[in-house]
């Protein structure tokens, strides 16, 4: 895991997904590493809710405010061919940000999960970094099983 955060250091963002495996021939689960270099207000990434997939995050280190529920702000799709569809999250809209979430300060140890249709941002990151594990459950087998990070 800390190999792939340090391939991607030098991004502001970066999400990938180490494996999708299908269980049981009933639903597939994602794991993948995220990491977000610190950032605040207008710089922090927009907001974003996938229709299908529930994740789990579990951070490992860092620091920052994570804010879900309420709706998104300007919602767009995000085109069918991109990655995060494609690989990471399946059916998602994205957002300027976020009306009437809630915002917790989270970190090391900390666990969260975010059903399907629940907006998320991260408002304010308070470290260089914040770096998760994230979990993503797939009961519609639209992530691609057998899927192994290179």
């Amino acid at each position: 895991m800390q190999a792939l955060v340090q391939k991607t250091a030098a991004d502001r963002v970066s999400d990938q997904a180490i494996r999708v495996v299908n269980v049981n021939g009933q639903y597939n689960v994602s794991i993948g590493v995220v990491h977000r270099a610190k950032t605040s207000g207008k710089d922090a990434p927009s907001g974003i809710e996938h229709a299908q997939i529930t994740e789990v995050y579990h951070v490992i280190e860092g620091n920052g405010t994570l804010v879900t529920g309420g709706t998104l702000d300007n919602p767009r799709e995000i085109q069918a061919e991109s990655p995060v569809v494609t690989v990471l999250n399946g059916p998602s809209t994205g957002g300027s940000g976020i009306q009437g979430g809630v915002s917790r300060k989270i970190g090391p140890g900390d666990v969260v999960i975010i059903p399907p249709n629940t907006p998320h941002w991260f408002s304010e990151i308070t470290t260089d970094q914040i770096v998760y594990l994230v979990v993503r459950v797939d009961p519609h087998k639209i992530l691609p099983a057998g899927y192994v990070a290179k």
